[in-house]
């Protein structure tokens, strides 16, 4: 069933459509988020894997009575090789990496619909359209594809933004539309680049081109198309030096939501990632920069989340330190450190939207995240309280959590790679986050409650309660049986490197 390969997109973008259309029809929206909310982690379960051609067709080898109907000169040309249509590329990791959007997808759209007493067909338009968006990236392999959804991401997560009632969100939102108006079209001016040495937007005949010598690897084209692809890589990820205003966003945006953007932002990392390890391995460079940067958002990350008195804000530089140590598994460039680095990934978009949506029930009773003014709100979510911390040992490398797996595969990978002195910053930033996250489970949970809290007097949602649980089985369950992951991301590694 190939033809669920681009329903996996064109399905949220339909439906946040209508769910546009169908503003303040409460009873309309809720219906239609929440049976494709559903539908969005069953449609790639269902799906064969292989190839998908919108605007054209298969490339002309792959046609062989067409082929012989046209003149020598394009028979036997690289032309017959090229792909001439937009390509969507459906496979093993694809599968995992999409499932597991759509889940988080569901928990958000669930948790936002089941809290929120009004509700807004914008943003669940805006949670739906960046869904696809991220889905389409993950499957094109056409980089100029990747571009266009990529921005539309950008501006769903802008859009967010703007309509979660917190304080200073406008501000925010501006200064992220202003970064934006620099990384993307710096990131388009690289593809343009690529596009003029080789001819082609498709990343398998950029690759082909690059590998067989059709284009000079060196040229300064490339080169110059390299440093501003990185560039934009670095904005859409969060990585040094764009880490404070995407800890910013996820402060800004409203917990359940902040879950769903952070799949969004580690998504769209691993897949340009992938991207620019496929085209420019080459580079004698190409390892030392990636370290470097992976090193610094881990550092800088677990320092400013030691200063943060905001338990959002922590979150959001906790999340953009454990990107580094994706980043790691890309510069090593080995197949267990890009197994461990993937494997990261697809952990901290579970861990992540487990604690976002865990923390987000103190924000649901008291409407406050400073820390300062928080305490004793273990008597009242004993439960939730419970798989938090869980949640945040998983985060911090705690075994037999699924952060310990991954983050010991790269301790591994650094090491076999010849590098302690990246393993033990490894291990220690590991520490310090579990220095960060117990202090700030302590200050909310455990320390006496201030006089002058004031704690709503309803229970804490079931979905919130439910989606927890679910994320945090999804935890254990990788962190005893990482083979169910990373048998999948191996595979799909071997034919990487």
């Amino acid at each position: 069933m190939n033809d669920l390969i681009p329903l996996m997109v064109i399905i949220p973008i339909t439906c946040a459509l209508l769910l546009n259309l169908f503003h303040k029809k409460d009873k309309t929206v809720m219906i239609l988020a929440l049976i494709v909310a559903i539908a969005l982690p069953i449609i790639p379960i269902f799906a064969n894997y292989g190839l998908y051609y919108f605007g054209g067709h298969a490339p002309l080898i792959t046609n062989p009575t067409l082929l012989s109907s046209l003149p020598s000169s394009i028979a036997n040309s690289t032309l017959a090789i090229f792909h001439p249509a937009v390509t969507y590329s459906y496979g093993a990791l694809q599968k995992l990496f999409i499932f597991i959007l759509g889940v988080v997808a569901f928990f958000a759209i669930f948790t936002s619909l089941n809290q929120n007493k009004k509700i807004s067909g914008p943003f669940m338009f805006l949670m739906f359209m960046g869904t696809a968006a991220v889905t389409a990236i993950m499957l094109s392999d056409d980089i100029f594809h990747i571009y266009i959804f990529f921005e539309i991401a950008a501006l769903a997560q802008t859009g967010i933004i703007l309509t979660s009632a917190t304080e200073n969100n406008y501000e925010t939102a501006l200064k992220y539309l202003i970064l934006g108006s620099i990384g993307g079209p710096l990131l388009l001016v690289g593809i343009g680049f690529i596009l003029g040495a080789v001819g082609s937007v498709n990343i398998t005949d950029i690759v082909y081109a690059i590998s067989h010598n059709l284009v000079d690897p060196l040229s300064p084209t490339l080169l110059f198309a390299f440093a501003l692809i990185f560039f934009g890589w670095l904005y859409a990820s969060g990585l040094p030096p764009f880490h404070t205003i995407k800890s910013s966003i996820y402060s800004k945006a409203l917990p359940n939501s902040t879950a769903l953007i952070q799949a969004f932002t580690v998504i769209t990392f691993i897949s340009i990632g992938i991207v620019i390890f496929r085209i420019f391995y080459y580079l004698p460079f190409f390892k030392t920069l990636i370290v470097l940067f992976s090193l610094a958002a881990m550092v800088l990350g677990v320092t400013m989340a030691i200063m943060q008195t905001d338990f959002r804000r922590m979150l959001g530089f906790l999340a953009v330190g454990e990107l580094g140590y994706i980043g790691l598994g890309f510069g090593l460039a080995t197949q267990l450190s890009i197994t461990a680095g993937l494997f990261q990934a697809l952990n901290e978009i579970i861990i992540t939207a487990l604690l976002f949506i865990g923390f987000g029930t103190i924000l649901y009773l008291t409407n406050i995240s400073d820390t300062r003014k928080l305490g004793g709100m273990i008597e009242y979510s004993p439960i939730v309280a419970i798989m938090v911390l869980l949640g945040g040992f998983a985060m911090a490398g705690v075994p037999p959590l699924n952060g310990f797996q991954s983050k010991l595969m790269i301790v591994q990978a650094s090491l076999n790679a010849g590098f302690p002195e990246i393993s033990i910053i490894a291990v220690l930033v590991s520490i310090v986050t579990f220095m960060v996250f117990v202090k700030a489970f302590h200050s909310i949970y455990l320390k006496p409650k201030p006089n002058n809290l004031k704690v709503i007097d309803k229970p804490i949602p079931k979905s919130s309660i439910i989606s927890v649980s679910i994320l945090l089985i999804i935890c254990l369950i990788l962190g005893l049986f990482p083979q169910l992951a990373t048998d999948t991301i191996s595979q799909f590694v071997m034919g990487l490197i």
